[in-house]
């Protein structure tokens, strides 16, 4: 029995690493609908998202049965207590990635980004796809060490956004005032996306050291 409790505590590792993996996935193909007026890659995301919506599902499933069944304690008790935030983070991750594709697929055979504004768009991609990646191996190796490099990497992502504005506010914006929207609002999703990252490893730190990070 002890050693099926085992087995399935790795499941909701497993399935959370597979998560992170799902939604880092999901922003670089809506980022390259969205800058390439790559259709499919948008339109994948959009196919792809009732498999991370059952991961999540059974993340939570496993994890109040275990909690009930096994009365866990300790570590174990914070790994089944934080499974479902980590989860839920996640899965917002991949709602916005979502957001993302949508809009690409909207101004679809247009790109959904003016050129003046593409550069910093794929810089704000790598960044949120690269935490992504940090997340899926905090998850799978419990490393608070890497999941507290998420704030630097959430503020390179912030330094991004503010550029952003910077252009839309300059004098040589010349695009008009639907097109700084659209951007205000992209903008707002790679933001978003870059917060639930960090409040994810936020929960695995807590996980690790039994204590929530200032």
């Amino acid at each position: 029995m002890r050693d099926e409790y085992q087995v399935q505590l790795a499941l909701v590792g497993e399935l959370l690493s597979a998560m992170a993996e799902d939604v880092g996935t999901a922003m670089r193909r809506a980022t390259a609908g969205l800058l390439g007026a790559d259709r499919a890659a948008a339109e994948s995301v959009l196919a792809d998202h009732p498999t991370l919506i059952a991961r999540r599902d059974q993340v939570e499933a496993r994890t109040y049965e275990l909690v009930a069944l096994q009365a866990p304690v300790a570590a174990d008790l914070r790994t089944l207590l934080t499974a479902p935030r980590v989860g839920a983070d996640l899965e917002r991750m991949g709602n916005l990635a979502r957001h993302v594709a949508r809009a690409a697929l909207r101004r679809y055979p247009e790109r959904a980004v003016v050129d003046q504004l593409a550069g910093v768009f794929a810089s704000m991609a790598d960044t949120a796809v690269r935490m992504a990646g940090k997340m899926r191996a905090v998850v799978a190796d419990h490393d608070a060490e890497l999941a507290a490099q998420l704030d630097r990497d959430d503020d390179e992502l912030d330094e991004l956004h503010r550029r952003m504005f910077g252009i839309m506010f300059a004098a040589g914006w010349s695009h008009g005032a639907a097109a700084a929207v659209d951007a205000a609002l992209l903008g707002r999703y790679y933001e978003r996306y870059a917060d639930h990252a960090v409040n994810a490893a936020t929960q695995v730190i807590y996980l690790v050291t039994g204590e929530h990070a200032g």
